[in-house]
């Protein structure tokens, strides 16, 4: 694990500032995890050698203890053919001895495999912790890359869309709409003022084209234009100078 024992081997404040200059965390993060994955595979290869360590240190227990009473069973037989008068009784303790001490040897060697059996056994439990916490802190980290890739993703995402309304706002689209968006309350009332205008001036124009009308009727009433044709001519012949 040489990036983790690089960052853990520093003082807290150094690691955070180390940590804090990391220019991608998705990539080391991800270095990070090969690193603390071939540990786990390290480990695993470590764990299956101790446990057969402890196999063969069994082994070796049972092999030697077997030895030992096949030793001591042969001191015993060595001694019987002495009493029974088949064996000289100086010949037979000093080779009962012998098998007495080979026994010895053999019981000595099964307490140093039995006390290596123990060892590995303790070492397998220790490295079986190892591990258990290793695999965790392996899959919460796995989870935190998962989380980080996400939020780069959505970050990245933002990125690009507050770049694309920056460039939308600086060609004055935005602007545009906002300010067509104020001025049409402003134009539809401009609009109606002046259709209410328009008709209110052409309701006056026909009143003073009536009225005209009716004046240009009176004068020429009171003129006498307004007469049939014959009335017309005698007014004509009445105002004539004699």
């Amino acid at each position: 694990m040489n990036f983790l024992q690089r960052i853990l081997h520093l003082g807290q404040p150094e690691a955070l500032s180390a940590v804090n200059q990391l220019e991608d965390p998705i990539r080391m993060t991800e270095q990070g995890l090969r690193e603390m994955r071939k540990d786990l595979e390290k480990s695993l290869l470590g764990l299956s050698e101790l446990k057969a360590l402890a196999i063969r240190s069994r082994e070796e227990v049972v092999a030697c203890r077997a030895k030992a009473h096949g030793y001591e069973q042969k001191a015993v037989e060595l001694l019987q053919a002495a009493h029974k008068g088949g064996l000289d009784a100086a010949t037979a303790d000093q080779l009962a001895g012998e098998a007495l001490n080979l026994k010895e040897e053999n019981l000595a060697l099964a307490a140093a495999a039995q006390e290596k059996e123990l060892k590995c056994e303790r070492s397998v439990t220790e490295l079986e912790q190892n591990l258990q916490t290793l695999r965790s802190t392996i899959g919460k980290w796995e989870n935190e890359l998962r989380v980080l890739k996400s939020r780069v993703s959505v970050s990245e995402a933002t990125k690009t869309m507050d770049k694309q309304l920056d460039l939308i706002d600086s060609t004055g689209t935005v602007t545009l709409l906002e300010r067509l968006k104020q001025n049409a309350p402003a134009e539809e009332t401009s609009s109606e003022t002046t259709s209410t205008t328009g008709a209110e001036g052409l309701g006056k124009g026909l009143e003073a084209a009536q009225e005209t009308a009716r004046q240009l009727a009176a004068l020429k009433a009171k003129l006498g234009y307004l007469a049939n044709p014959g009335s017309k001519n005698a007014a004509d012949s009445n105002s004539t100078p004699a």
